[in-house]
């Protein structure tokens, strides 16, 4: 890998795509004597994810809502999933001793970050239709709670007999999208999702502040002003000179 290494690092061309291969396939382990800044950049470069946001999104949320009306499950596992931006492995398990309480604390964390949880009057209305069980609001068709890997396939196939692509965690990214677009601070995208890393929080961010400021600046381009702007300097006297 060493020799590999030094061959293409002389070869501008093929660099990027043996840098794509070789982080792929040497994720793990660099050879110890390699420089930082060469096993950085290309054993250990993490993968960066492209900021591609789904225009389809709300079309497919309605689409789902509309094979799955108020009054079903499927119904509930959506909204339970989009109003309160849990994890799966949290929604499985929240419930009305959650909402009196206020907050639950999250799986991923080891039970140790807490997270609100705040009935909007949108799920509410889901909730008070049902079906939910006493102790979780997700269930299954007897009633009783899912796990969350099951809860996860049950949700892809509800999804499917609607038409849609999805998954669970797919919702929650769009819940993250829907609150960084309607101007949620990092701050809150932090405290509402539990992360813990303040970069997941920025990605939302960013891409929301990005897409408000090229709607807002847009118009600049219609500017009927085509002539170059004067200097900001008046220009000297042709029959004068400066001493």
């Amino acid at each position: 890998m060493r020799e590999a290494l030094s061959h293409h690092a002389t070869d501008e061309s093929r660099e990027g795509l043996f840098r794509t291969i070789l982080s792929n396939v040497c994720y793990q382990e660099t050879p110890k004597d390699y420089s930082l800044s060469t096993r950085a950049s290309v054993v250990r470069r993490r993968r960066q994810v492209p900021e591609r946001p789904d225009g389809r999104a709300p079309r497919l949320v309605a689409a789902y809502e509309t094979r799955w009306p108020i009054g079903t499950r499927q119904r509930v596992w959506l909204d339970v999933l989009l109003y309160t931006g849990l994890r799966r492995g949290d929604a499985v398990r929240v419930g009305r001793q959650h909402v009196r309480a206020g907050s639950i604390k999250t799986e991923k964390s080891s039970f140790t970050v807490e997270v609100p949880v705040i009935v909007l009057p949108v799920l509410q209305q889901t909730l008070d239709a049902g079906p939910c069980g006493d102790l979780a609001f997700i269930v299954g068709a007897n009633g009783r709670p899912l796990t969350k890997e099951s809860f996860g396939n049950h949700f892809r196939d509800g999804c499917k007999e609607a038409c849609v692509p999805g998954s669970a965690h797919g919702v929650r990214k769009l819940a993250a999208t829907r609150m960084a677009n309607n101007g949620a601070t990092e701050a809150q995208l932090l405290a509402v999702f539990g992360w813990t890393d303040p970069k997941m929080a920025a990605h939302y961010t960013r891409t929301a502040n990005r897409r408000r400021l090229a709607a807002d600046s847009i118009e600049k381009l219609n500017a009927s002003r085509t002539s170059i702007p004067s200097p900001i300097d008046p220009a000297r006297d042709s029959g004068r000179k400066t001493k």
